[in-house]
């Protein structure tokens, strides 16, 4: 169903290669000093041996005593092939359900992730994240900015899509190459046709509401348009409780009613910012799509009691309230159309073509702040990790000497 309102944009994947070539000559759009791992490697070592630290988490473990965030941190650090990536993802399941879970180190994440990317499993990288609440995994920016680029790298946009939407999740679209790499790879698995459930439309919907909300210009509002209209639709087909389960959404009903907004708002705006005619075509034809669902709905009269009590578990009067102003919508669309027609506010190239050209314009500049925060946040972590040491160092040797006391005391005695 999904394909069928998405076949005006498939002119876009053509498109790109002629707007940015040196972006169709390589699929990763991160620079090399963006994804060069030299600061990160040059850090101070800790070598450890695996089998000595695993032995010792796991009678730790048996003895129902807590393992320390540092012994974690050490494991993952010292990985050095994929069978060791595996063990590594069944101590950190552990680690966060034990007493210390909440001590999980943002560098241990983030050489988690690394870890990962650079032993060829990003699939263990991508199931930590998306079950995040069993594994303890919640990325910085720059780290989500890696893995996207990885998956990009590879053409695996649909995994780099299931990425933005963890960074939706988690609301982290702050650092604008973030905003970038989300829009241009949400873009450009749309222009793919992919053959979308509800509750992926709901993902892709928020997603690029979000990020699109983070963008002020032709990719952004039209994003934003192109994320209302997903969860307009499926407030419209399973109600606004669909909509905002398990979502960083304000309780608002009326999505269809927002992406009329932006257009108004599009219209009312000076300056040169437009809309993507593929937008506006996909929300023309999801509304067509709506009015015919709701035409065949109300025709049929043969919905049998079990699917009318269903139907009312999940929506109630208010919800039944929106679908009654489907027409208005569809009418007001028509008009707020052909009015950014007549102003010349429709972009002829397409979202993708648009998120692409918006990448190749911004990201450089994006990528420099990043990394001069990243060196100051290696130099953060790098005093705290030495500060547990320390602290480890002392407690040890504190438990020694209060062992070595128990032990005269009881000669003594």
């Amino acid at each position: 169903m999904a394909a069928s309102v998405w076949k005006r944009c498939v002119t876009a994947a053509v498109k790109v290669k002629c707007l940015s070539p040196s972006l169709s000559a390589r699929r990763w759009l991160l620079s090399a000093a963006y994804r060069d791992t030299k600061v990160w490697d040059a850090r101070e070592k800790d070598p450890q041996n695996l089998a000595l630290l695993a032995a010792t988490m796991d009678r730790t473990y048996e003895l129902n005593l807590p393992v320390s965030s540092l012994t974690v941190s050490r494991f993952v650090d010292n990985i050095s092939s994929q069978e060791e990536v595996i063990q590594a993802e069944y101590y950190l399941y552990k680690f966060r359900h034990s007493p210390n879970c909440w001590y999980l180190r943002d560098w241990t994440t983030h050489n988690w992730i690394r870890q990962c990317l650079k032993y060829g499993v990003k699939d263990k990288a991508l199931h930590t994240l998306k079950n995040k609440v069993q594994y303890g995994i919640f990325p910085d920016d720059l780290t989500f900015n890696l893995l996207i680029d990885s998956y990009i790298e590879d053409g695996d946009l649909k995994s780099a899509c299931s990425v933005v939407e963890e960074v939706m999740l988690q609301e982290a679209f702050d650092l604008p190459s973030t905003q970038i790499l989300c829009l241009y790879t949400l873009g450009s698995y749309l222009a793919t046709r992919p053959q979308l459930t509800v509750s992926e439309e709901r993902l892709l919907g928020a997603s690029l509401l979000i990020c699109g909300m983070k963008q002020d210009n032709t990719v952004g509002l039209s994003a934003q348009l192109l994320g209302n209209a997903l969860l307009g639709k499926v407030e419209m087909l399973k109600g606004i409780h669909a909509v905002f389960k398990g979502m960083p959404l304000s309780w608002e009903r009326g999505y269809l009613g927002q992406a009329l907004a932006v257009m108004e708002r599009v219209a009312a705006a000076s300056g040169d910012v437009k809309l993507s005619k593929d937008t506006l075509d996909y929300m023309n034809d999801l509304l067509q799509e709506l009015s015919s669902t709701s035409d065949s709905d109300s025709s049929s009269g043969e919905e049998s009691a079990a699917e009318e009590n269903k139907k009312e578990e999940t929506t109630d009067e208010d919800d039944q309230a929106e679908q009654a102003k489907l027409p208005q919508y569809v009418n007001r669309f028509k008009e707020l159309s052909s009015q950014l027609e007549s102003e010349g506010k429709v972009d002829s190239a397409s979202f993708q073509a648009s998120a692409t050209a918006l990448a190749q314009q911004n990201l450089a500049a994006a990528e420099k702040p990043d990394l001069e925060q990243y060196e100051s946040r290696m130099q953060a972590w790098e005093a705290e990790n030495r500060q547990l040491i320390q602290r480890e160092k002392e407690m040890r040797a504190k438990a020694l000497q209060e062992k070595l006391e128990r032990l005269a005391a009881r000669a003594a005695a």
